[in-house]
């Protein structure tokens, strides 16, 4: 599977613009925009190293009998 070329772009972009008009299309891009700064920033926050949180320790059962 390739990527769209640039006829594939053109076609699209067309079909997004007359199905949501030229006064919509700006608040989607900024929604998208918006969407992708914080994916972004979403990622990069895993990047960071986690301080290590302790485990639980193993709770035995002492009322029953050992095999």
């Amino acid at each position: 599977m390739h990527l769209p070329g640039g006829t594939e772009l053109l076609i699209i972009a067309g079909i997004v613009l007359l199905l949501f008009g030229g006064a919509k299309l700006p608040q989607l891009m900024k929604g998208l925009g918006d969407g992708m700064r914080e994916f972004k920033k979403a990622t990069r926050d895993e990047d960071e190293p986690r301080p290590q949180v302790p485990t639980s320790t193993t709770i035995t059962n002492h009322n029953e009998p050992r095999v």
